[in-house]
């Protein structure tokens, strides 16, 4: 079965970015050639929409057999309130909570992301999942596209 990983903004943005890139271009092209399914968010393309074209375009250029759309629910916004309620992270970040829940109710393997403030942040990882367990939820394994490049990888 192949990796189904989560992506936020960030992993997007960094497909462009000097300091990311060299991490980020092989991950793109990993899901390019279908060696991970990604899962995209309504909420992502929402924030692509404030992006350049050629950012926007980039989720483009991965076959639609290797992806899989979901969608912002009740039950995710409950859970993305349910961490900032426990402080996990701040109202300003409630779209980091957002991600986090989405991946977390469609059963992610990973979400991957570059936001290292609010996201790939041990700390904050173990808030997370405390909330997740507390409510009937898995864990959530949170890493970099660095990070899962051979991870998993056909499994």
């Amino acid at each position: 079965m192949k990796q189904r990983v989560y992506i936020d903004t960030s992993v997007v943005g960094g497909y462009f970015d000097e300091e990311f890139a060299k991490d980020t271009v092989p991950f793109f092209e990993s899901l390019q050639n279908g060696e991970r399914i990604v899962i995209v968010s309504n909420l992502l393309n929402d924030e692509l929409l404030l992006a350049p074209v050629h950012v926007r375009v980039l989720l483009q250029t991965i076959p639609s057999e290797y992806v899989e759309q979901v969608k912002r629910s009740p039950e995710s916004e409950l859970l993305a309130d349910r961490y900032i309620a426990a402080n996990v992270v701040g109202k300003t970040s409630l779209d980091d909570c957002r991600h986090i829940a989405l991946a977390t109710i469609y059963k992610a393997d990973v979400l991957v992301s570059w936001n290292f403030k609010h996201i790939v942040n041990l700390a904050r990882i173990k808030g997370y999942n405390g909330i997740n367990r507390q409510h009937g939820y898995n864990v959530i394994e949170i890493k970099t596209p660095k990070e899962i490049m051979n991870y998993g990888v056909n499994n």
